[in-house]
């Protein structure tokens, strides 16, 4: 007789096979009633033995209604971003310097999947986490999440991989997904997603994975990561990959001339379109990995690898209506609607005509046929009029004077291109994007809150303001949709546990106009206290570091709002933090000393080196003046910045002369004075235990 373990592997192990077959090799063998029947069984059984329970089981590709926190997990191998060209003579001349390296260089040309990168690591053959790539140095581990994709193998197939190793992929939405999705969004009134991209993105953040399954997410693979890997090239990797169940696309190509690349790119940049996934250009890398390792990387990315980006698409279409969005901050965003038309691989309706200045440029008009263009990461944007389609009675636009929303008059403020609706309180997407401002990591932290969550909770009266968060209770939440007590629960905790937020992140969860996170950590520093910043004049405001006229009058123009004063006085009842706690510094070593961060860099990210500045006794500044001491300088380096610093003879200094200052390394010698140079020739020589 067979036991229950037995039966509840048998079926794992049919429903990973027939997952693989239907969503891997577009092959199905069962029809999807018998595939949901199966997966019934299974769960039922697993919920009758829960030690039975598996986290790579096919059951959890149904996702939970429990709420995720994501860890941010360091990459055993930083995730490199990849240099784009934008036309084959760019192209060219990379492949010219790497046939100059290396001799007979052979080259693996993918299609460029248009979503978001993920690193997905394995031992023993099982999925262990995934990870997104975040800074490049370190992510957001959304394991339970992408448990939920059905082409990721939760367990490897085969015998021959290694142990331990990771793989890197794009997740992406299918267009079909999209429409599906933005569909849905739009009968329930809900704003709709931009692009596949972006809504892959948003869909990898979800806090809970239930949510994930729903959305149609996919992935493939084009990577593997690991040490003493046993593979000579990449070519050899994606086929072992394919092997062991991953999805890897099937649209590559070994080239060894620049003709061949060249006809790989002209063929899909015309067959792209016909893909039901949406792609943004080409990925050429070179396929011997030993060749790999004698090119080595910059800081930044590979020197192996480059990016070729398909040129943007434009289309003729009707501009039907002038719609108005409100965002966080009152800023009104003019919105084309127009006659629906394929725009690289989508059906873009809608178009961001930025501000009543730009429509005035284009001098725009309801009923006008315009040009729409869409690059890769851009949202649609009108860019021209056809004049000769013009009808002849058509009247030029009209920007609006009050808000959509509230019906508030409008303000434009001296120096905004924008205008604003002024009505903070009451209007409903001010409201809701204060709130969901507050909650951010870098604010109060409320991690069990998401967008979606507290849009349910203002839709049922729950809350109005921020205030509100701290009078809500768990029994309130737990019958609302998609939520439940141990996840009403643990919004509780965690807004419980807002209050140990220091005060200058408190500051700048109020969201009030221009101040920003360094801001607030200057006016804590310099005034100690909510009170203090509240009852402050002008003038006072204007000695604090960091904050000047436009600052300190928006800083007055909110504590003048008596309702934002209830606010804060609700806010200090809930035990929030209005004071500064003491500094405890490291050493008084940037005494005295202010310091510019500007790019990237290799040890630390920025902000752990501001962290460290003032932890040393320094001084974090936004923007280089004759007030800055040193401007720390990293890979690609914002140039406005340099250029300043040169003209003003602001010494510059790389990440391990200011780890020396603090004492954290060996002092070097003075940096190189021409610090692009610098960067640029900064070639670090990769080991066994990176992409090789």
């Amino acid at each position: 007789m067979i036991t229950p373990e037995q039966k509840i592997n048998e079926l794992r192990r049919e429903l990973n096979s027939h997952n693989y077959k239907y969503y891997v090799e577009n092959a199905p063998t069962i029809s999807d009633f018998e595939f949901d029947k199966m997966l019934r069984e299974l769960i039922e059984l697993e919920e009758l033995y829960p030690h039975l329970k598996d986290e790579n089981s096919p059951s959890m590709r149904v996702g939970s209604d429990l709420t995720n926190s994501f860890r941010t997990i360091e990459h055993r191998f930083p995730m490199l971003s990849l240099s784009n060209t934008y036309s084959s003579e760019e192209l060219g001349e990379w492949l010219d310097k790497v046939k100059q390296e290396v001799a007979n260089a052979e080259f693996v040309c993918e299609l460029k999947f248009d979503g978001t990168a993920i690193s997905l690591t394995y031992e023993n053959g099982r999925l262990l986490r995934a990870v997104t790539r975040g800074d490049g140095s370190r992510g957001d581990e959304v394991t339970e999440n992408v448990r939920t994709i059905r082409s990721v193998p939760l367990v490897l197939q085969g015998d021959d991989y290694p142990p331990f190793f990771e793989i890197r992929g794009e997740i992406f939405m299918p267009y079909s997904s999209f429409d599906r999705l933005n569909s849905e969004r739009e009968q329930q009134g809900e704003t709709l997603f931009a692009n596949p991209r972006n809504a892959a993105a948003g869909t990898l953040k979800q806090q809970q994975s239930q949510v994930v399954a729903r959305r149609g997410l996919d992935c493939t693979l084009y990577q593997v990561a690991g040490e003493k890997l046993p593979f000579d090239s990449h070519s050899e990797s994606l086929d072992a990959a394919r092997r062991w169940g991953f999805k890897v696309s099937s649209h590559t190509a070994l080239c060894h001339t620049t003709e061949e690349v060249l006809a790989f790119i002209n063929k899909w940049d015309t067959e792209r379109h016909s893909l039901p996934f949406p792609t943004d250009g080409i990925v050429i890398k070179v396929n011997s990995f030993a060749d790999r390792r004698k090119l080595g990387s910059t800081a930044k990315a590979p020197k192996w690898a480059v990016a070729y980006k398909f040129k943007a698409e434009q289309a003729l279409t009707r501009l039907l209506k002038v719609t108005y969005q409100v965002g966080r901050t009152g800023a009104i965003t003019p919105v084309a609607n127009l006659e629906p038309v394929l725009l690289a691989g989508t059906t873009v309706k809608r178009a961001t005509l930025h501000n009543a200045d730009q429509i005035a440029a284009l001098d725009l008009r309801e009923g006008d046929m315009v040009y729409v263009e869409k690059g890769g990461e851009i949202i649609p944007k009108i860019t021209g009029v056809e004049l000769s389609e013009r009808n002849s009675d058509s009247q030029p636009l009209q920007y609006i004077t009050h808000c959509p929303e509230c019906g508030t008059a409008l303000v434009r403020y001296e120096g905004e291109a924008k205008h604003y609706c002024p009505n903070q309180s009451h209007c409903r997407p001010q409201q809701a994007g204060r709130i969901i401002h507050f909650i951010r990591r870098k604010a109060m932290n409320i991690e069990s809150l998401g967008e979606e969550t507290v849009e349910l909770l203002i839709e049922h009266s729950l809350i109005d303001n921020i205030a509100d968060l701290y009078d809500l209770r768990a029994e309130q939440l737990a019958p609302l949709p998609r939520l439940g007590e141990k996840s009403a629960r643990n919004i509780i905790q965690s807004i419980a546990s807002s209050c140990e937020v220091p005060f200058h992140r408190v500051l700048f969860a109020l969201g009030i106009r221009f101040v920003g996170e360094t801001t607030a950590k200057y006016l804590a520093s310099h005034f100690g206290s909510m009170d203090a910043v509240m009852n402050s004049s002008r003038e006072e405001l204007l000695e604090a570091e960091e904050v000047g006229e436009k600052i300190a009058d928006s800083i007055i123009d909110y504590f003048a709002d008596e309702q934002n004063r209830a606010i804060i006085e609700r806010l200090r009842t809930a035990g929030l933090k209005f004071e500064a706690d003491a500094v405890k510094l490291s050493s008084q070593a940037l005494e005295g000393i202010s310091i510019v961060i500007s790019g990237s860099f290799e040890q630390h990210s920025r902000d752990e080196l501001k962290a460290m500045i003032e932890a040393h006794g320094g001084k974090n500044l936004a923007a280089v003046s004759a007030n800055t001491t040193y401007l720390l300088a990293g890979a690609k380096i914002g140039p406005a910045k340099l250029q300043k610093a040169q003209k003003l003879g602001i010494q510059i200094i790389s990440e391990q002369e200011f780890l020396a200052m603090i004492g954290d390394s060996a002092p070097i010698e003075s940096a190189v004075p021409d610090i692009e140079e610098k960067m640029e020739n900064k070639i670090t020589t990769p080991t066994q235990g990176t992409l090789f």
